[in-house]
């Protein structure tokens, strides 16, 4: 089958930085499916990983951890599915990723594909909607409320993959306010779109723009990005009591200023589940059935915003390369194999 994968870490403008190979096709046992891969979109982790973690010495490392596709195999503890079943994901971290025609993953963290938007719509979200997901109800509990908080969110890199869908998420499912960063004009609208209530610059201090708004400091604090530089600036605008979440992986990160105010840390790894097989593992699978009703009804949309062509290391060097600029928004997709 063909595949992308790597041999060597290092920078994305390398000509073997991705490559295209062959591989053997994998055989589904135990509670994995075997997937024709249909799409799949690119996250940060990709390139994350592509920088930092060697192959085995001789063996190229595949990636890609968001996909849509066909259900070809069951392994024989596998109930959910059947051939022919179109499914989506995000996958496993400690396994090979979806960037291949085929692929093996557990499906108690797969879900029934939406009907109403294409592969390529739908591989946009998995990754970035199970994030959301899990760090505003599993971590953040939104639903609890914060006393005396405003019943507000601020999310910080509001235009990120993450960020996109969150806050459509909060619009669809809860009655909090929603206020999210963004810095350019571009992206800017692009969150306004989305239903973002408020749009601030994190480029400005983010404490005074909090305050102008008149609302009251926000019980929760979402940072999707660069968490360490405005760890100060959250101190400083949440509410005492609140909850801060991160997703990204700051050098340092000096939470005793937090005590005052007994703000707790949250942390939130979408691969968690799977990389320890928790008690609770399938609740991915019913968050992404969840999401993809939300889909067919237009209670959200698709957060893809480019689209870079058929699933081929070219393609996906183009896609890391956008990634890595920090210029990108919403998410990139790729469909199909030449």
């Amino acid at each position: 089958m063909k595949a992308i994968g790597y041999y060597e870490t290092g920078a994305i403008d390398r000509d073997d930085a991705l490559v295209d190979i062959e591989c053997e096709t994998p055989t589904a046992s135990g509670h994995d499916l075997l997937v024709k891969v249909a799409a799949v979109s690119v996250n940060p982790i990709d390139y994350k990983i592509r920088q930092s973690r060697a192959p085995n010495e001789g063996q190229a490392a595949v990636l890609g951890w968001d996909a849509v596709g066909e259900v070809v195999a069951v392994g024989e503890h596998a109930s959910r599915f059947s051939p022919g079943d179109r499914v989506w994901y995000a996958g496993d971290i400690s396994r090979a990723g979806a960037n291949s025609e085929f692929h093996l993953v557990d499906e108690r963290i797969v879900g029934h594909a939406p009907r109403s938007v294409s592969a390529a719509q739908a591989a946009a979200l998995p990754l970035t909607t199970l994030t959301a997901f899990e760090m505003l109800f599993d971590r953040l509990r939104i639903s609890e409320p914060v006393p005396g908080a405003a019943p507000a969110v601020l999310i910080i890199g509001g235009a990120g993959g993450v960020g996109s869908i969150a806050i459509q998420l909060l619009r669809a499912l809860t009655d909090m306010t929603v206020i999210a960063t963004a810095s350019r004009p571009e992206t800017q609208a692009w969150v306004s779109h989305l239903g973002a209530h408020h749009v601030i610059d994190h480029r400005q201090p983010l404490p005074p723009q909090i305050e102008a708004l008149g609302i009251g400091q926000p019980g929760f604090v979402f940072s999707t990005t660069h968490s360490g530089q405005y760890t100060d600036q959250v101190v400083d605008l949440i509410a005492p009591q609140g909850r801060f979440g991160l997703i990204d992986d700051p050098e340092t990160l000096n939470v005793l200023p937090f005590k005052s105010k007994a703000v707790s840390i949250h942390w939130e790894l979408m691969f968690t589940r799977a990389l320890f097989t928790t008690a609770d593992i399938d609740r991915q699978g019913r968050i992404l059935d969840k999401v993809a009703a939300m889909l067919d009804s237009a209670m959200i949309q698709s957060t893809a915003t480019d689209t870079f062509g058929t699933i081929n290391a070219a393609n996906l060097k183009r896609a890391h390369a956008l990634l890595e600029s920090g210029k990108a928004k919403g998410k990139i997709v790729l469909e199909g194999f030449a």
